[in-house]
């Protein structure tokens, strides 16, 4: 157990920054875990105890702040549910190098979005029939690379909140949180069901995350995020870089062995 408890900073690590842009920690602690030689069912898994434990400190804190829209956040969290299903069971399949191109064009994203959320703006709050109809597909995606990449899918659900629906940015994220929980939650049952998950690599990890989201949730209020966007970014960007190499190789040991 000793050797495993880096787990816990790393956890903490991205707990707080997954609490505080709203994404969950996936996208920190799956590269990670990946560089270390993890499989990916099992990063992936491990990731969303971790998610799952900062979701409910985020929320906690984020409710008492008053910045939740539950309503909302309940019905989309519960349409996530069949996608998370459907990706953990896909994510028993899937090869090394396969899923470390996809996770590195996912990162890609991921840092597209860090680096330029302050530049979303908010517009009149849009709920039509057409907006939650394209909400409850993004929603089942967003279930799917949940459970997939054990990152929580919240790089789906804030543009979607900020952009498609208008709501401000400082309501999206911690909404984001609610819906990850419930995200997360399935995708831990469903990943346990299938014995993909470590429980004490896992609880580690949940147990640094859980302290990060509460600690993100309180630096939300009031830090200067710019310098952390753009450093979160080109972070992201080298895991990328790195997950697209290591896939390379990988192929390439495959076609010469």
């Amino acid at each position: 157990m000793i050797d495993q408890l880096w787990l816990i900073p790393l956890g903490f690590a991205a707990g707080v920054l997954g609490s505080m842009i709203g994404l969950g920690g996936g996208i920190i602690i799956v590269p990670i875990l990946t560089f270390f030689g993890f499989s990916p069912t099992l990063a992936a898994s491990n990731s969303l105890f971790a998610a799952f434990s900062n979701a409910v400190a985020s929320t906690i804190s984020y409710s008492k702040q008053k910045r939740i829209e539950f309503s909302l956040g309940i019905k989309l969290g519960l349409l996530t549910i069949p996608g998370t299903i459907l990706g953990a069971y896909v994510s028993s399949n899937v090869t090394p190098e396969i899923f470390k191109i996809l996770f590195g064009f996912v990162l890609i994203a991921s840092a597209g979005y860090i680096f330029l959320r302050k530049k979303i703006e908010n517009r009149e709050i849009n709920l039509s029939k057409q907006m939650m109809i394209f909400a409850i597909g993004a929603s089942f995606f967003a279930g799917i690379i949940s459970a997939f990449f054990g990152i929580g899918g919240g790089i789906i659900f804030v543009p979607l909140m900020v952009v498609g629906m208008g709501m401000a940015m400082k309501k999206a994220a911690p909404t984001s949180q609610l819906i990850l929980l419930f995200a997360s939650l399935s995708g831990v049952i469903v990943h346990t069901i299938l014995g993909h998950s470590d429980f004490l690599q896992a609880g580690l990890l949940a147990i640094g995350s859980f302290a990060g989201g509460l600690v993100g949730a309180r630096l939300s209020v009031d830090i200067r995020e710019r310098y952390l966007q753009i450093l979160v970014s080109f972070a992201i960007l080298a895991a990328a870089i790195k997950m697209f190499f290591d896939s390379f190789y990988d192929n390439l040991y495959l076609i010469n062995n």
